[in-house]
């Protein structure tokens, strides 16, 4: 494979990572997983360090992008950017105008993901299964609890910068509802459209210093405890499927967002008063499933292929 097409196929990852970002109920870090580059963007973040800068400061610019593997995570922010300023207006049309829909795809993405990523787990114990029971607890936490009030103070918009972008890279765990529940979606939304710097500035300064921090405990964890890990990162994506069931009832509206609960499809019809879609749904959730199966069987083929 040519280095353009590497890289073409990498900012293409980059860009289904943003798109899921932006979603509240999404994880970029569920993207990165199943498209295979998860640990790879972890090691990548994580080489940020002291001694590699000194290389940058000292003018050893191509040492310092090889130690970072910065060509592969300038392709991936790449990719990030452009959904940022162009894709995530057509996220937030489709779930405006095709809710169920597009719910529906991603929780078929999200469903299939949970057994390919189970499939790393090679042993199962009692650690393992408390660690899955973990992580799917936290993750239903998150998705249920409600939004409370927050201040606008240049240091608080820092700190939900850190807690973001560190929940954006967790499987399952998605960063636009951690900033819902913060009651900075529509904030931080608002300053992306309009270019607010000095808001992303802040922003990005601590979501900089929150996932370089938080890159060096997870590539940790993953070498001294891989299998417990994956179990709990699995126990997140778990979890989250109760936030991308297409049907959901609003209990408690909120600024900024809805808390609500999944229902059966005939509920939700009783409830809002229009159709379910179940047969839409279904056919977007096969979509999602069979995106990843094709994902992870071309997957599959490249690795046979790599000598």
């Amino acid at each position: 494979m040519s280095n353009l097409a590497k890289y073409s196929i990498l900012m293409l990852k980059g860009i289904g990572i943003g798109m899921a970002n932006v979603i509240p109920g999404v994880s970029g870090g569920t993207i990165a997983f199943l498209t295979g580059i998860y640990e790879e963007l972890i090691e990548s973040i994580k080489s940020f360090d002291i001694k590699n800068l000194k290389l940058l400061l000292r003018g050893k610019f191509r040492e310092f992008a090889k130690a970072t593997d910065l060509a592969f995570l300038s392709c991936i922010l790449l990719g990030l950017l452009i959904s940022a300023f162009s894709l995530a207006k057509l996220m937030v049309y489709l779930l405006k105008y095709q809710p169920i829909a597009t719910w529906s795809f991603f929780f078929g993405l999200i469903l299939v993901s949970c057994f390919y990523i189970f499939g790393e787990i090679k042993k199962w114990n009692i650690g393992t299964i408390i660690c899955l029971l973990a992580g799917t607890a936290i993750a239903v936490f998150v998705c249920m609890a409600s939004p409370t009030q927050t201040t606008d103070a240049w240091w608080f918009i820092m700190v939900c910068g850190a807690i973001a972008i560190c929940a954006m890279i967790l499987p399952g765990i998605s960063g636009s509802f951690v900033l819902l529940l913060l009651v900075k979606y529509e904030f931080v939304m608002n300053a992306l459209s309009s270019f607010n710097i000095p808001i992303l500035l802040l922003f990005a300064i601590g979501a900089v210093a929150g996932i370089i921090a938080f890159s060096h405990l997870l590539s940790w964890l993953l070498k001294k405890f891989y299998t417990q890990t994956i179990a709990l990162l699995s126990g997140f994506m778990v979890g989250s499927l109760i936030r991308v069931w297409p049907w959901q009832k609003v209990v408690q509206h909120s600024v900024g967002t809805d808390t609500s609960l999944p229902v059966l499809p005939g509920k939700f019809a009783e409830i809002m008063g229009v159709s379910p879609q179940i047969g839409m749904a279904i056919i977007f959730i096969i979509i999602g499933i069979a995106l990843v199966v094709v994902l992870e069987s071309l997957g599959n083929k490249k690795k046979k292929e790599t000598p």
